[in-house]
């Protein structure tokens, strides 16, 4: 069983290791985050816009 003091030194070591985006990556990246979100968004309204239109048109529940 290991210590909890070795452990703590191993995941520190580790995180050293570790690559790190700079600041400008992680805005950069959020925001394609955020474009992509609404790119989906209007994506899924307008399929369900054109489900809509076609299902009331063929039940004929028309206004």
């Amino acid at each position: 069983m290991i210590s909890p003091f070795k452990f703590l030194q191993e995941v520190r070591t580790e995180t050293d290791k570790v690559t790190w985006p700079t600041r400008r990556e992680t805005i950069v990246t959020t925001i394609m985050v955020f474009v992509m979100v609404t790119a989906a968004a209007l994506l899924f309204l307008i399929g369900d816009q054109v489900i809509r239109l076609v299902i009331t048109f063929i039940l004929g529940i028309a206004n």
